[in-house]
């Protein structure tokens, strides 16, 4: 079974729209989202409405949580949480609704998938270092051989075997058994990783192998969106710079 994973597309429908025909073109079975359909971008009920067209699951993100009434964001920045009410403002109820039905994590077999950090998941405690994937150890015996995660948006990926936790650093890249992995998947619509193609990751389960890729879009059209809907000007810029 070929799954795509895609997270973090924040209103970017550009983003989410080439993201998705590539994964059509590497011929995958399902899709599975990892949340934060919408916040900083300007498209969140075209985003909301794909991807509930298209994915056999998505979990609920942070920003998701805030738009849907689920959590406080009064102690983010101010241009988010500015980003969060133009949201709120904008949805549909059935979007909305549909926010409001999402669960934190899924799990087929020996694979899971979660938003940020599998142990607290209401939490969206961040893992894109070893420091914080060290955490996990007193854990490993609870957790799925392979856990995708999304919320930083960076293609960071773990291994966790024989009392120690190593990087694994590859586009592309085998399952070993005997270890636990966790694979943060990287971000549709609001790369961090100086890259400013649009990343999903590709799993086999079959040939036990994982694969991120990368998708250019029309930035300048997801970014001047942004710019007429008087968002702040950053989240159309960094689009730019993969930020």
């Amino acid at each position: 079974m070929r799954v795509a994973i895609i997270s973090d597309i924040h209103s970017n429908l550009e983003a989410l729209t080439e993201v998705l025909r590539a994964a059509e073109q590497q011929k995958v079975d399902r899709i599975v989202s990892l949340g934060d359909i919408v916040g900083y971008g300007a498209s969140p009920n075209p985003c909301c409405e794909l991807v509930r067209s298209v994915t056999e699951i998505t979990l609920l993100g942070n920003h998701d949580a805030a738009v849907a009434g689920r959590m406080d964001y009064s102690f983010y920045y101010e241009a988010a949480r500015h980003a969060l009410d133009w949201s709120a403002s904008v949805i549909t109820e059935e979007n909305l609704e549909w926010l409001r039905s999402l669960p934190y994590t899924y799990r087929v077999g020996e694979v899971g998938f979660c938003h940020g950090s599998p142990i607290e998941p209401r939490a969206y405690e961040y893992i894109f270092a070893l420091e914080q994937a060290r955490e996990l150890m007193p854990f490993v015996a609870h957790l799925p051989e392979v856990t995708f995660i999304g919320h930083s948006h960076l293609c960071k990926a773990f291994a966790i075997g024989s009392g120690e936790v190593n990087d694994v650093v590859a586009q592309k890249f085998g399952i070993r058994r005997g270890y636990k992995y966790i694979i943060s998947v990287g971000s549709v619509g609001q790369p961090r990783d100086y890259d400013n193609r649009a990343c999903f990751v590709v799993c086999d389960t079959d040939a036990r192998t994982v694969e991120y890729l990368r998708v250019e879009y029309d930035i300048e059209k997801a970014a001047q969106k942004i710019f007429d809907a008087d968002l702040a000007l950053n989240f159309g810029k960094r689009l730019f710079l993969g930020v």
